[in-house]
């Protein structure tokens, strides 16, 4: 029998947030990043400038915990999972830990999308979901050899996750998402009616 192994594992971390402390209302989580995105001018006209569907706060606001303690206790939330993530990547650290640099709103509306990225300069990158109506796009998360395949076949329609090109990944209210920040992702458009609403954030270290 042939030795196939899988050399090189891109890891992706799925959790409730409630498995760490402190607790995170839910419903007041909401009700910030609506208040928050009423409130902030230079956000709404960022969006605008730049076409951006709906509403971010990633250029106009870089101090939520100290705005909005509701963001300070998801921040120490946050802290805890990123610290099991860097575990099970085996990083060694040096006796440092990796810290939050950004945290971001996204409210998407339907028909909204974002287009694929990665988080140049972070190390673990991530998202906690506040609201998923019915018909809210999952992430989808891309195969970073893609651009390496030249020629390949395309891939069966029952091919092991670990074997496809694309991966999506559902998430529920109260979930959170980690990865590697070079890890290239994407929004598809959001189908719901309703409002899409996460919270993004990158880690560093140094």
């Amino acid at each position: 029998m042939p030795d196939i192994k899988s050399l090189f594992v891109t890891r992706l971390y799925r959790a409730a947030l409630a498995e760490h402390a402190p607790a995170i209302d839910a419903a007041e989580l909401e009700a910030s990043c609506y208040s928050i995105a009423q409130d902030d001018e230079a956000g709404q006209d960022w969006c605008e400038d730049n076409g951006y569907p709906g509403y971010t706060s990633y250029a106009s606001l870089s101090d939520l915990p100290w705005r909005f303690p509701i963001f300070a206790g998801l921040v120490k939330v946050l802290d805890a999972h990123v610290a099991e993530f860097a575990k099970d990547l085996e990083f060694d650290l040096d006796g440092r830990d990796l810290k939050l640099e950004d945290i971001w709103i996204n409210i998407l509306p339907e028909g909204g999308t974002h287009a694929s990225h990665i988080h140049p300069h972070s190390v673990i990158s991530g998202t906690t979901y506040v609201a998923m109506p019915d018909g809210a796009s999952a992430l989808k998360l891309e195969d970073p050899r893609s651009a390496m395949m030249m020629a390949a076949p395309t891939r069966q329609k029952n091919a092991r996750d670990e074997m496809r090109s694309f991966i999506y990944a559902a998430p529920k209210v109260g979930d959170v998402l980690l990865w590697e920040s070079w890890l290239r992702h994407e929004v598809p458009t959001n189908m719901s009616e309703d409002d899409r609403i996460s919270v993004s954030f990158n880690y560093g270290w140094g």
